[in-house]
């Protein structure tokens, strides 16, 4: 199907495939979910896992690799347009980094195995779905009763912050207030950070719904600030992949540079693009497309149960 020239053995992983795919794939997968603040990484894993056949521990750490070089230039258009709050990025980083270090540990000792891997993978995705199209469905439905504003991500160009030890305020330019309870997301960041630090995410894909959802943050204040603490966590959660100590035998837990490095480079332009789409999109349509998709995903990982339930 490919030029044999352009097909490439991945030793670390034990991946073959054509160098142009893991880009190209990336591209498109990330140029979607970056609009709701996803890196893509989320998708990445099973990808990994389920096309390309890569199921040890260091598949985790290949996603983190990924979330280093694809998330930088879509954060600088966030914050070039003043749409990052700052407040967000602080309690998902002091949230999540620490998590990290334990969910490494996770992983390595108590989720070696693929099979037990997937289960753990699909019950957060699940829960991703559902929370995201539940609040997408939701909206749709008040904003065809004509109950909720159909807002664009040019109305929340931030002005001005003020984070407490209770309450979070921010204030736009277009004179409107957006409040939240501080320990409301700095303790879920904490413990999406040990589910990221698992699963190779950062955190950042689990707290986006979580906010958006429960907390009823705008979309379009948490994405910016979500792909800049996955970038953070994932910078250290490679590292803590990289020389990390070797468990269960042996087992690898590096990454597979190359195959991240290409991985990345196709989110790096997706995940600008993404910023650049997001300002055309309705919060409501990102929500549901976004929440479909992490179903569909999920179902996939907990269909391995099935055999488990008809016995």
């Amino acid at each position: 199907m490919f030029p044999d020239f352009l097909i490439h053995f991945f030793p670390v992983s034990g991946v073959k495939t054509c160098i142009l795919f893991p880009p190209l794939i990336m591209f498109v997968i990330s140029a979607f979910t970056s609009t709701a603040g996803v890196s893509g990484a989320f998708a990445l894993l099973p990808l990994q896992m389920s096309v390309f056949g890569y199921t040890a521990p260091g598949v985790s750490a290949t996603n983190f690799v990924y979330n280093i070089i694809a998330i930088p230039m879509g954060a600088m258009k966030y914050i070039k347009e003043k749409r990052l709050s700052r407040a967000i990025v602080l309690l998902f980083i002091f949230g999540t980094v620490p998590g990290v270090f334990l969910g490494y540990y996770i992983r390595v000792i108590y989720l070696p195995d693929p099979a037990n891997f997937k289960i753990f993978v699909g019950c957060i995705l699940a829960y991703l779905g559902s929370r995201s199209l539940k609040s997408g469905i939701t909206g749709y439905k008040e904003q065809k009763n004509g109950s909720v504003n159909n807002n664009r991500a040019a109305d929340f160009v931030i002005k001005h912050e003020q984070t407490g030890f209770r309450k979070t305020i921010i204030y736009l330019k277009s004179g409107e207030k957006i409040s939240f309870s501080t320990p409301a997301v700095f303790i879920p960041a904490m413990i999406t950070g040990v589910i990221g630090g698992a699963y190779g995410i950062g955190g950042g894909a689990v707290m986006v719904p979580f906010c958006v959802a429960v907390l009823d943050i705008p979309v379009y204040l948490v994405a910016g600030a979500a792909l800049v603490s996955t970038w953070a966590a994932s910078l250290i959660s490679v590292i803590i992949y990289a020389i990390g100590p070797m468990t269960n035998g042996g087992v690898q837990t590096s990454p597979d540079w190359l195959l991240g490095v290409l991985f990345g480079l196709g989110g790096l332009a997706g995940i600008y693009t993404g910023a650049k789409l997001q300002k055309f999109m309705s919060p409501i349509v990102i929500k549901i497309i976004l929440g479909t998709a992490v179903l569909m995903v999920a179902m996939k990982y907990l269909s391995v149960l099935i055999p488990i339930f008809v016995q």
